[in-house]
């Protein structure tokens, strides 16, 4: 491979990296750029909402000049198709692949890169998959719609049994799962036996932000769809590339339920690890420590008063920082204690952050995780702005990623009256935090 090239594709994926795209993750084995893995989050309003959609990349010699490969891996082992253009065998069709014929102009060129493949492939994940197999485009009889209702049905199940709830037990090392340890290209490196996962954490703490969505989605399709009733058969799937089976919404929340715990024991055991790493004076607890005294101490410098800062029990891995509304914001006069754990990984394994006063916000879910993002994943003050940013934001953007309540950004962007009613829950969970 060309040195160009190399560098080209090197920098395609900083690009990803750094951008601000939460539903766009890639990585690679520091070793060989050619072989890539990348993560694509399932679309909102949509029946691939938020799951977890894996794909290999590998790129030729004559990158860019011809397009790379692309294997969908998310399949269940060859047994799902999820979308008439993402076959079971993992076969995406796509004309900017050369996989599909497409019209003039929709041909790869060399201006192109991964990340329009990636929002090529993620905009087949549209509310109404049905459409994309040809000849099906402009199907509007009642019996089309049925079959339309039914499609998009059986594939909101199984991107939450497949692609969310076997993917995270397989993390967790759930059901006598063998446990995917493995976080970052480095690690790999390290242990090259064991198969690379470099999406573990990204997938963990999405997994944290969307799960009162993932339960909300479960309760409504319970509502609609008894437990052991068979999917129907589409007219395009055939034997070896179709999607079979039956609901199980019932067992698929409890699982969920299960998941959820494990990641939550999980984050208390970093406590634990921690003390262990201080005693042992690892590099990580002496780096940690040191970050902690200089951000307390340039917040000093400052003179900042609308946060308060420190180690639970002297544990560098454990911090908790109060912070205190703003005047003349929504926020006046409450007090909201936020914990930080921190993971012996640190920084390939992002910190998880919880409300411990509880608030009513669009940003932090009702199990009191707050949805935020740094490029600067190493810098825990960059981490502190980032999450104090969010909290604070009077004026948000509308970003459905980033929307981890669904009552409150419902109301939020909802109706004149319905954002007058969520400024008032939102007042009212502020006045309480004095009191709790």
């Amino acid at each position: 491979m060309s040195n160009q090239s190399v560098i080209r594709i090197t920098k395609e994926l900083r690009e990803i990296q750094r951008g601000s795209d939460l539903s766009l993750a890639v990585a690679c084995r520091d070793v060989d750029v050619r072989h890539v893995r990348a993560m694509i989050v399932g679309p909102p309003d949509t029946p691939y909402e938020f799951g977890f959609f894996e794909f290999q990349v590998k790129f030729s010699r004559d990158y860019p000049t011809r397009a790379p490969s692309v294997t969908a891996i998310t399949t269940d082992g060859g047994q799902v198709r999820f979308n008439p253009n993402i076959y079971a065998g993992g076969k995406v069709c796509l004309s900017i692949l050369g996989t599909w014929r497409g019209e003039p102009g929709e041909e790869w060129s060399s201006a192109q890169g991964l990340e329009s493949i990636l929002i090529s492939i993620q905009s087949l994940m549209s509310s109404n998959p049905y459409e994309n197999e040809p000849g099906f485009e402009d199907a509007k009889s009642e019996h089309d719609k049925k079959q339309q209702a039914a499609y998009v049905a059986k594939i909101r199940h199984e991107t939450l049994r497949v692609s969310v709830i076997n993917r995270l037990e397989k993390y967790l090392g759930i059901n006598g799962q063998p446990v995917a340890p493995y976080n970052s290209a480095r690690e790999f490196e390290e242990s090259s036996e064991v198969q690379f996962e470099p999406f573990m954490d990204f997938c963990k703490r999405r997994f944290l932000w969307y799960y009162e969505s993932y339960c909300r989605s479960i309760d409504e399709e319970l509502k609609k769809h008894k437990d052991k009733t068979a999917f129907s058969k589409m007219p395009f799937e055939g034997p070896g590339n179709d999607m079979v089976g039956a609901f199980q919404y019932t067992s698929l929340k409890k699982r969920l339920e299960v998941i959820y715990e494990k990641i939550m024991e999980e984050t208390r055991t970093w406590e634990r690890e921690g003390k262990v790493a201080v005693m042992r004076e690892l590099s990580i607890a002496n780096n940690l420590q040191r970050q902690f005294e200089q951000i307390t101490e340039a917040y000093k410098k400052h003179g900042s008063v609308g946060l308060d800062l420190c180690l639970v029990e002297g544990n560098p891995f454990v911090w908790d920082l109060v912070l205190f509304g703003r005047p003349m914001t929504n926020l006046d006069g409450g007090m909201f204690r936020i914990r930080i754990h921190l993971s012996p990984q640190f920084p390939d394994v992002f910190p998880r952050v919880q409300m411990i006063t509880p608030i009513f916000h669009h940003r932090v879910s009702p199990q009191g995780i707050i949805c935020y993002e740094v490029t600067r994943r190493e810098d825990l003050k960059t981490h502190l702005e980032a999450i104090m940013a969010a909290i604070e934001e009077e004026n948000p953007a509308y970003d459905p990623r980033t929307l981890v309540n669904p009552e409150a950004a419902k109301l939020l962007w909802g109706k004149p009256e319905e954002k007058k009613m969520y400024n008032r829950k939102l007042r009212r969970s502020v006045q309480a935090s004095l009191e709790y």
